[in-house]
């Protein structure tokens, strides 16, 4: 998994690359947060983030909150990292949007653990969006009218779910989202339309002899 470090300090940001790279991770680093910010707003963010609270030109808190703004599918995943460990700072992190709060000087073992737990969190938000697409993706199936209609062989009524006779229009527009417009067909207008209007002239005839 590709992972951001954002870390001003060269030892803590060394150290962190180190341990990641060892775990099998691809790193990306950047030394303040307004980088941190760039690569968590392009178009293939790094999908976890470890951010150093006190950074220059832009702090941890808000990269988080800067990130958190626009709600999208793709919610990276982000661990705090700082030397404050009070409940008021862990409360404002999380408040800001982080996911996790790692404390300076960090256990290694333990960070592995919320790596993995962020990891598994990823993974669960991954299937919840194939999830959404596969039910409007089913949704967009429902709509369209697929297998055997029971129509009427003289009035052309369609039986729907409910044992109900439909006119097909009403039946179609309630099952699909086709639209209609109405015209008259060579062959209808030779077999209805046509006698019709030469009944009419001949009948207006006879009224003027």
């Amino acid at each position: 998994m590709r992972i951001l470090v954002a870390e001003d300090d060269l030892v803590s940001r060394r150290l962190l690359q180190t341990l990641l790279a060892h775990w099998g991770h691809e790193v990306v680093t950047c030394v303040n947060g307004r980088e941190a910010l760039e690569q968590l707003q392009s178009p293939q963010p790094p999908p976890l983030a470890i951010l150093d609270w006190l950074m220059p030109e832009m702090d941890g808190v808000d990269v988080c909150r800067q990130v958190r703004a626009p709600q999208s599918a793709d919610r990276p995943y982000l661990i705090m990292l700082t030397t404050r460990g009070r409940h008021e700072d862990i409360v404002e992190g999380l408040e800001a949007g982080a996911d996790d709060y790692v404390t300076k000087p960090f256990n290694s073992a333990e960070l592995r653990a919320r790596i993995r737990v962020g990891e598994r969190m990823l993974e669960l938000q991954a299937g919840l969006a194939a999830r959404v697409q596969e039910l409007e993706e089913a949704l967009h199936r429902v709509n369209q009218l697929e297998g055997l209609l029971p129509v009427c062989s003289y009035c052309k009524r369609i039986r729907d779910d409910h044992g109900n006779w439909q006119r097909m229009e009403a039946y179609i527009s309630a099952h699909s989202t086709a639209q209609f417009s109405h015209g008259i067909c060579p062959d209808c207008y030779e077999q209805s339309v046509a006698p019709m209007l030469r009944e009419l002239r001949a009948a207006g005839g006879k009224k003027h002899g």
